[in-house]
């Protein structure tokens, strides 16, 4: 899964499981140019590294590998990857088996020029804070994420504002990308727990 559909993954997400381990891990922001303040974001690209090597094994080993939720961010605000146009900042927070993202979104930027005169889609315009929470997990090296609830600046967004958005914003963009989202694991990932604070990735 492409980075796009990875973020949506987190918009609509970034499954710990589908963001972080599905990164295209040679691409770096050249304008991070300091390796040294964002150490934790290095530590992360190695596990990264580690899980793509382990996959392209015969026999993977089988340990998990644990990425912790303040690597997770660091390597999002790090320069390691480009997020996608209208985004801002994400922070991720993890708890059992669920995912809280929070995001900062130009709307104006994200819908790149596209226009509705649909009332529920008013409220897409401008800059605002996003939180998105959904239910995540991997199993038999499928990821699953369900999106229970969007909130706008502190406010809930209605569920068929938010269907809405999605289908005219999104999927076009992304057409397997959706509120309820299905997608198989790369690297012969087989299980991906989201835990407090804390993603455990295995493979076989």
């Amino acid at each position: 899964m492409k980075s796009g559909t990875a973020f949506f993954a987190i918009l609509l997400l970034l499954a710990l499981a589908a963001s972080a381990t599905q990164q295209n891990t040679g691409a770096r922001n050249s304008s991070d140019s300091s390796g040294s303040s964002h150490r934790l974001a290095a530590g992360m690209q190695s596990k990264l590294e580690y899980i793509q090597q382990n996959g392209s094994r015969s026999q993977p080993d089988q340990r998990p590998t644990v990425i912790t939720e303040d690597e997770a961010n660091d390597y999002l605000a790090s320069g390691y990857v480009k997020l996608p146009q209208g985004v801002k900042k994400v922070k991720l927070q993890g708890a059992s088996g669920a995912i809280t993202a929070f995001l900062t979104v130009n709307f104006d930027e994200l819908k790149a020029g596209q226009k509705s005169s649909n009332p529920l889609l008013g409220m897409f315009s401008g800059t605002h804070d996003v939180t998105v929470e959904s239910d995540a997990k991997g199993v038999s090296r499928e990821g699953t994420v369900n999106v229970k609830s969007v909130y706008l600046d502190g406010t809930e967004i209605p569920r068929m504002a938010l269907e809405f958005f999605v289908e005219h914003y999104i999927t076009p963009k992304y057409p397997n990308v959706g509120l309820d989202s299905q997608f198989q694991l790369p690297n012969r990932i087989d299980t991906a727990t989201v835990g407090y604070h804390k993603l455990t990735v295995t493979q076989k």
